[in-house]
C-alpha cells in the first residue's frame, strides 16, 4: 500500500517510528514531514499529504501535529478527504469502518508513540463497511 505522511515540529519522533513500522510491513511511504523540532506550519505538510491522495499517488495518509486538530482541519479542506482525529485504536478502527476515513490524524502531545503506531496498524488493516455508512459518507462533501 502507498502511504503519504506529513508532520509538523511536534511529530518527528512519531513519524520516524511510524515510517519504520510501515516499511517493515512492506508499504511504500512518501514523507512530507519535517525531521526537526524547529517551528513550522502544519498546513504546508498536511496539504501535501491530501494532494497525494487526491492525485491517487497514495492510498491512505497519516498526519501528525501537536493536537492533531490543526492539521486535520487543513487536510479536510480538500475534496474527497476524510481525515479522522484519533487518540485510540478503537476510534481509528471506527473511522475506517463507518466513515471511510482516508487520513489518520494523530495528536502527538496526547498520545504515546506505541499508541500511535497501534492506531496506524488498525487504520491500515480496517476496511470500510459500506452499506448504511456509505449513504452518510456520500453526504459529507459539499
Amino acid at each position: 500500500m502507498k502511504i503519504s505522511i506529513g508532520n509538523d515540529h511536534a511529530g518527528p519522533d512519531y513519524k520516524k517510528a511510524i515510517v519504520a513500522f510501515l516499511l517493515e510491513k512492506g508499504h511504500i511511504v512518501t514523507n512530507h514531514g519535517t525531521d526537526t523540532f524547529d517551528s513550522v506550519d502544519y498546513p504546508d505538510f498536511g496539504h501535501a499529504v491530501a494532494k497525494d491522495i487526491e492525485a491517487k499517488q497514495a492510498d491512505l495518509g497519516i498526519v501528525i501535529c501537536g493536537s492533531g486538530n490543526g492539521i486535520a482541519m487543513s487536510v479536510n479542506k480538500h475534496q474527497g478527504i476524510r481525515a479522522a482525529l484519533c487518540w485510540t485504536k478503537e476510534i481509528a478502527e471506527l473511522a475506517r469502518q463507518h466513515n471511510d476515513a482516508n487520513i489518520l490524524s494523530i495528536p502527538a502531545r496526547y498520545t504515546s508513540i506505541p499508541q500511535a503506531v497501534s492506531m496506524v496498524e488498525v487504520f491500515l488493516n480496517t476496511s470500510f463497511e459500506g452499506g448504511r455508512h456509505a449513504t452518510r459518507v456520500n453526504k459529507i462533501s459539499c
